[in-house]
């Protein structure tokens, strides 16, 4: 019976070679052979396949109807050897049909999403994008599986040995009010903040904890009028409304890109906190993921200068949770 183990890989070269050249001569000297010995391995082959695989035809070597069949398996197989197992690939964006998996939060989709999806238009235009609540025990797991190409955020569970980071910006609190409230020519005073109705996003995210730690210590109380998991429904209420709301810094700056809505700096120094991107270690030299990565880091390193001014202009000397 014939079994793999008594095929020699070395025979798919030859395959592909002579189909190349059409000719024994040639053909040995681009695989380093002499032509006997290359004349000896096809003899071989073709009492292994029981097919005269090439025959000579006006002074040329024209492959059998099985060896046509035969030296498109082989140049796939070859190929697939080279890029899967000596590591032999590229990663070419303008031609790539790949979906990259990402998982963030739906802010971070709001402050991340358009930008890049605006760069890969230009760069990877063949790509799509499947994006992922980066919330819940599975991250890891996903990551580990594959899944989950690249996780954005203030993800401090990721922090392991087998998930590699890098920081891509700084981000921090402010508050957000409708266009014309009280608060907007008055001012918002810590007295203000406690008295106002607020609007709140319930989740679990990391980062919503270090604002209530920093409540607590600094004993402000918020009246919260609505919970929400829904960032969309919030930015309705607060345009018609005179509540508050508490949000990420770069989200508050993107709704009030929108009517209705202004950014005012916080009563009380809120907490800094690191925004990374987090790969799993099993990607680290995988073409694809590293030039996402790349991407992520050009567009987003300190990405935004206004994050910069309004630190700098109400935020300063903050000390940065890592």
């Amino acid at each position: 019976m014939k079994t793999i183990t008594d095929f020699d890989l070395n025979a798919l070269q030859l395959l592909t070679v002579l189909d190349q050249t059409r000719h024994v001569g040639r053909a040995a000297e681009v695989l380093g052979m002499s032509q006997s010995g290359f004349s000896t391995a096809l003899a071989r082959l073709r009492r292994r396949l029981d097919d005269e695989l090439f025959v000579r035809v006006s002074g040329s070597m024209q492959p059998t109807h099985r060896a046509v069949t035969l030296v498109q398996t082989a140049r796939e197989i070859l190929m697939q050897v080279e890029t899967g197992i000596l590591g032999k690939t590229d990663f070419a964006p303008r031609h790539a049909r790949v979906e990259f998996r990402l998982s963030m939060s739906d802010v971070a989709e709001v402050v991340f999403l358009p930008k890049l999806l605006g760069h890969l238009a230009q760069h990877a235009p063949l790509a799509t994008v499947h994006t992922s609540s980066p919330i819940g025990s599975s991250l890891r797991e996903r990551m580990a599986d594959g899944d989950v190409d690249l996780a954005i955020g203030y993800l401090p569970d990721l922090e392991i040995d087998s998930i590699f980071r890098q920081r891509l910006t700084s981000n921090t609190y402010a508050c957000i009010v409708r266009s014309g409230h009280p608060v907007v020519v008055a001012g918002l005073s810590k007295a203000a903040y406690q008295e106002l109705g607020h609007v709140v996003i319930a989740t679990p995210a990391k980062s919503t904890s270090l604002l209530e730690r920093t409540l607590e210590r600094q004993r402000i109380t918020r009246r919260i009028v609505l919970s929400t998991p829904h960032h969309l429904s919030l930015l309705a209420v607060i345009s018609g409304s005179d509540l508050i709301a508490t949000l990420p810094l770069g989200t508050a700056l993107d709704f009030s890109r929108r009517e209705g809505v202004e950014v005012l700096a916080l009563p009380f120094r809120p907490p800094m906190f690191s925004v990374h991107q987090y790969w799993h270690r099993r990607a680290q030299s995988d073409p694809r993921n590293r030039w996402l990565r790349e991407q992520f880091r050009q567009l987003f390193d300190q990405q935004n200068p206004l994050y910069k001014d309004w630190i700098r202009a109400f935020y300063s000397n903050l000390r940065e949770v890592k």
